[in-house]
């Protein structure tokens, strides 16, 4: 459902992204990994059609992003690392106001709306202005909102930023569920993060895509190679970097425990 083929981005004479590809089914909950300024969330931008790929091409359920952009949006869900919301809007409001804006009106907005109430535990909070809902409860009405069309693909950029333990764990579940049907990539700097939720990594490191495999096979690999999966995905990066062996690691995605 997501199509990436040999994308690059460029901005000038730097290069954001550089030849990367990949593929993600209905099913799939993908994780994409890499640090802070890798390339992840330029890459979201351009699969949801923010940016155009300077060369490449990228489709998302047959369509493609340059082409097609309002399709593209029709199927795709996304949830920013920060929140695009109206601040003094009503959320009962905002939500209605997302789902109109993405074609979806009547008893299939009301339908909606209730579903993702439910699912994204928002109700205590729909009578309230954003303005006034902590930060946890932020996320989660982003969520609904990128949810509220039924999309058939979702886009996760840091999506349990800000959210407690315990809403973490649920959420966890929630996407699960969801990804019966769906496409799912989920952008994070944490591995622990990521490794929790997905059966498959990206690895990304300085716009260049290091590693594209099931979660059980890197697990395997650092089994193998007699240390741990932050291990191997921190040799992944250090080696294309030719710094295998190296200490410094301060451009390696994060691999502590989250909360």
């Amino acid at each position: 459902m997501i199509d990436v083929r040999s994308v690059t981005k460029q901005y000038g004479a730097f290069t954001a992204v550089e030849d990367v590809s990949f593929q993600i089914a209905a099913g799939e909950i993908v994780g994409f990994l890499g640090p802070n300024g890798a390339g992840k969330s330029t890459l979201l931008k351009m699969i949801c059609t923010w940016l155009p790929p300077t060369k490449g091409s990228i489709s998302v359920a047959g369509h493609d992003v340059v082409a097609d952009p309002l399709a593209v949006r029709r199927v795709l869900g996304y949830l920013t690392e920060h929140n695009a919301l109206y601040e003094t809007m009503v959320v009962e409001k905002f939500l209605r106001f997302a789902g109109r804006l993405r074609g979806v009106r009547g008893a299939w907005l009301e339908e909606r709306l209730a579903w993702v109430t439910d699912k994204c535990s928002i109700g205590d909070v729909l009578k309230k202005r954003v303005n006034q809902c902590s930060k946890g409860y932020r996320q989660r009405i982003g969520l609904a909102g990128a949810l509220i069309h039924d999309p058939q693909v979702i886009l996760l950029d840091e999506p349990t930023h800000g959210l407690d333990p315990l809403q973490v764990v649920a959420f966890r579940d929630f996407i699960r569920e969801l990804s019966e049907e769906r496409a799912i990539l989920f952008s994070s700097h944490n591995l622990t993060e990521v490794s929790s939720i997905s059966e498959r990594l990206l690895i990304i490191n300085r716009g260049e895509l290091l590693a594209d495999a099931p979660l059980a096979e890197l697990q395997q690999r650092a089994t193998a190679a007699g240390h741990d999966l932050e291990r191997e995905v921190l040799d992944i990066v250090r080696a294309a970097r030719g710094e295998l062996g190296a200490p410094d690691v301060t451009d390696a995605p994060e691999v502590g425990a989250s909360a």
